[in-house]
């Protein structure tokens, strides 16, 4: 075979280095490639989007209420617990068992009996959810609620990375990562994954919605209301687009020439960065801007233009989902109530109740409900025992305790069955009785929402392939339309 010359005495290290221009130029293709190929019957392609069967969502927004809300105040209604308020808990609720601060056995703790705190039947499905929450009581019958699902941390880092990564401790993909990973983004102006918070991310902080060992061209980007909505977005004083542009395409430029010398995947992604951030000073902008949005939306959601408020980040998460951005994540920080859990606990479910209610109608009146999963989650749930008022003597500054047996989230539209109850727990609301739902099995069922198999979206890392269930999860098929 003739063989060049200049090939003659191409050392092992200069083969590595030409052909990782190919691999370069293969990577950077990869990640600029847009929404150019369909499949036959006109829609996105299954097999290159990654998807594994045809979804029912599209896109998801993702509510974390941070520090916990008290699910058996808002979502679980206990007669039997009302009814033994105030007695010794039973020895096997206590002994033995990971409690966060509770140190001595605690009394029963049941919800209030007045009428703020009353649960109703709402809606033709009959769910009951408290008074505490008027405006999502309208809305009951698009909401499935999961009342027995349960986690294996019971300190809030490592359950919300549990919860949001599937693995207890730093460094794993977050949910919204994997989701970018598996699907892809649908604006090119925009990032696959938008991270909104109100207040501070009590314990995991931003890992939340970190990419992990994944391309980082997945994690989570922070938009916020006041402000540069992306941090250093705008260009500094004296700076004109046609100057930013020059300097975008010199790095590029310079980026390049190394991405084809060392055909690094990263690199490729710093490049596909710098022309997301340039795209994004003009799309951004325009999106944040809700002054444009009609009265009536302020009203139904109870926005106030310029704030930083939750009720404001949901409606941008609707205007997110609206412009094709895959996965958004909201994180809302107040709910640890270790103590006066019922005096702190309306003011917070004030504050969300009204904007989560809003954003279900307003995605449902827009035709974006079917295609479009709301969750709302925590990382663990509360403990039906009291924590503090044994010692105290003094009820009303009792709290509750964090509690990983059994816990209520909820689930909206995407695919989901509205108007539904899955799972239930004991009369005292410590543990699961009946249908069980483990984190994994949660995060595998929303992976099955979006069209994909939770156990083939897989990434090879330090020599074996990782996933967001780890080795464990089974879709809950009961939830699904």
């Amino acid at each position: 075979m003739n063989t060049p010359s200049n090939l003659h005495h191409l050392t092992r290290r200069q083969m590595f280095q030409r052909m990782g221009m190919g691999l370069g130029g293969y990577a950077l293709t990869s990640l600029f490639n847009s929404d150019a190929c369909g499949s036959e019957e006109g829609g996105d392609s299954i097999l290159r989007r990654g998807l594994h069967f045809a979804p029912r969502a599209k896109s998801v927004i993702y509510i974390h209420q941070v520090g916990a809300p008290s699910h058996l105040d808002l979502f679980d209604y206990k007669p039997e617990l009302q009814k033994h308020h105030g007695e010794l808990c039973p020895d096997e609720f206590f002994v033995g068992k990971q409690l966060a601060f509770i140190r001595q056995q605690p009394t029963l703790l049941g919800t209030p009996a007045d009428e703020k705190f009353a649960f109703q039947k709402c809606g033709k499905s009959g769910i009951e959810i408290s008074n505490l929450m008027p405006h999502l009581q309208g809305v009951a019958d698009d909401l499935c609620f999961i009342r027995s699902l349960h986690t294996d941390q019971f300190n809030h880092a490592p359950a919300q990375m549990f919860l949001l990564s599937g693995f207890q401790l730093f460094g794993r993909p977050s949910v919204g990562s994997w989701v970018s990973y598996g699907l892809g983004s649908e604006n090119e102006n925009l990032p696959g994954f938008v991270v909104l918070v109100t207040g501070q991310v009590l314990g995991a902080g931003n890992s939340a919605w970190g990419s992990g060992f994944l391309p980082t061209v997945h994690q989570g980007v922070e938009f916020r209301s006041q402000g540069d909505p992306v941090l250093y977005l705008s260009n500094p004083k004296g700076v004109t687009p046609a100057d930013r542009r020059k300097v975008v395409d010199s790095v590029k430029h310079l980026n390049g020439l190394r991405l084809d010398d060392v055909g690094d995947p990263e690199i490729a992604t710093r490049i596909s960065q710098y022309e997301m951030a340039y795209r994004m000073q003009t799309s951004v902008p325009e999106l944040m801007d809700i002054e444009s949005e009609s009265p009536e939306t302020h009203a139904l959601y109870g926005t106030e233009p310029g704030k930083t408020s939750f009720a404001n980040n949901c409606l941008l998460a609707r205007r997110l989902v609206e412009r094709g951005v895959r996965f958004v994540q909201l994180f809302d920080q107040g709910w640890d109530h270790h103590g006066s859990v019922f005096d702190r606990l309306p003011k917070k479910a004030k504050e969300v109740d009204q904007p989560v209610a809003a954003l279900i109608k307003d995605l449902k009146q827009r035709g974006l409900l079917d295609d479009t999963l709301v969750v709302w989650s925590a990382e663990f749930g509360r403990t039906p025992m009291a924590q503090g008022a044994n010692a105290s003597g003094d009820e009303t500054k009792a709290g509750r305790d964090h509690h990983k047996e059994a816990y209520t989230v909820w689930m909206a539209g995407g695919g989901t069955k509205g108007g539904t109850v899955y799972g239930k727990t004991d009369d005292l609301g410590y543990a699961v009785a009946e249908d069980g739902v483990h984190v994994h099995d949660f995060n595998a069922t929303i992976l099955h929402l979006l069209g994909i198999d939770h156990e083939r979206l897989t990434f090879r890392y330090q020599g074996r392939q990782f996933r967001l269930t780890d080795v464990h999860g089974k879709v809950v098929k009961g939830i699904l339309a």
